[in-house]
């Protein structure tokens, strides 16, 4: 079970790599209430994962490609949500990758 998997091995990490897809509807799909970036995000912070590392995936998918605009969108989407949590964003590294 991949759940059940995740949170063995997050409940021993020091450090987290959240990837968040920045494709449109993607994004959202994950970011949404019952969302599974919410869900990692809760899991880890929960677990005890006090630092954490977002990777904003697909970003050759934006419109237009590599759109910083889109990038910052997402930051800003994820940074409030991790707040709300417990984490420090201003703390959190985010990282566009493809």
């Amino acid at each position: 079970d991949f759940i059940k998997n995740m949170i063995t091995g997050t409940s021993q990490a020091d450090c987290a790599v959240l990837i968040v897809a920045a494709g449109t509807g993607e994004f959202e799909a994950g970011i949404s209430k019952n969302g599974q970036t919410r869900e990692h995000a809760l899991l880890a912070f929960t677990l005890g994962v006090k630092q954490l590392i977002v990777g904003v995936n697909k970003m050759d998918s934006t419109e237009p490609p590599y759109s910083e605009s889109r990038f910052e969108e997402i930051k800003k989407e994820v940074s409030s949500y991790i707040k709300k949590i417990g984490y420090n964003p201003a703390a959190v590294a985010f990282v566009p990758i493809s």
